[in-house]
């Protein structure tokens, strides 16, 4: 499988570096997911655009050694990355490389199913969720997290360089082909598969300056505007603004930046 621009943000040193300050982020708000799922130790638990395998590691201590964390993500650096923590560490986690339309695994052999920010990135989430629907075992889990309203994603006070540079990410993913707000459709689609939603949630993030929370959209800010340019959404003049807006709005001690909501809907097969 060629690895053709697997993920939106790439899959770099600086990336690994960005998805470890995310997960340092939302690491809090997986783990209560994951205990309203009741994922315990012995189960076989799917981990759905793993990435590099930060959350796998994680679940991987709640499996324990007579569980399983099957790690699916499309993107071979990834993949390669797991592959080595989980020998590094002797994880019971099995690394997959795949899309999400080529997996295929075992029908009602997984105990559970956590996926955050995967179905954001892909054509068919629906289809997706059918297919996940098949491989849980009857009255096991999904935990989704995904984002519910991206347009949430503003700074006050408003810097308009920034502001500009933020819409234009958003407009690059609205013109994609994937829904950066799936998670909206998470409930209608959980009703037309017949599962059960037991629990859902709004999880807002509002960050101040030099928090660790600010430095999570700081380092997207890093990583995809310079993406930007190259689509062709901004100038380099533009992206030089907007990081002179941030920065100054990061001297401001009152500041505060809301980031993109998020939506984490668990649903029982």
């Amino acid at each position: 499988m060629e690895e053709n621009n697997p993920y939106i943000l790439g899959t770099d040193q600086e990336e690994l570096r960005r998805l470890e300050i995310q997960h340092k982020v939302w690491q809090s708000e997986a783990k209560r997911g994951w205990k309203l799922a009741d994922f315990k130790a012995g189960d076989n638990i799917l981990d759905l655009g793993c990435g590099p395998g930060y959350c796998s590691m994680e679940l991987a201590n709640i499996v324990g050694k007579t569980g399983e964390v099957i790690g699916v993500d499309r993107s071979d650096g990834f993949i390669k990355y797991l592959e080595h923590i989980k020998d590094q560490k002797a994880l019971p986690i099995k690394p997959i490389l795949s899309t999400f339309d080529e997996l295929s695994l075992k029908h009602e052999s997984l105990d559970g199913i956590y996926c955050r920010w995967a179905l954001a990135w892909v054509p068919n989430p629906k289809e997706i969720l059918e297919k996940l629907k098949i491989y849980l075992r009857p009255g096991s889990k999904m935990v989704i997290q995904e984002y519910y309203y991206w347009t949430s994603h503003r700074t006050q006070p408003e810097k308009p360089y920034l502001k500009k540079a933020i819409n234009a990410a958003l407009k690059s993913f609205k013109e994609s082909e994937s829904e950066i707000d799936v998670g909206k459709h998470l409930h209608q689609w959980f009703d037309e598969l017949g599962m059960k939603i037991i629990n859902t949630r709004l999880m807002p993030k509002l960050a101040t300056p030099n928090s660790t929370v600010w430095k999570w959209p700081r380092t997207f800010y890093e990583s995809y505007f310079p993406r930007l340019i190259k689509m062709g959404y901004l100038t380099k003049q533009d992206m030089e603004n907007a990081f002179n807006d941030l920065e100054s709005l990061e001297r401001i001690p009152y500041a505060t930046l809301w980031a993109p909501l998020m939506i984490e809907v668990v649903a029982e097969k």
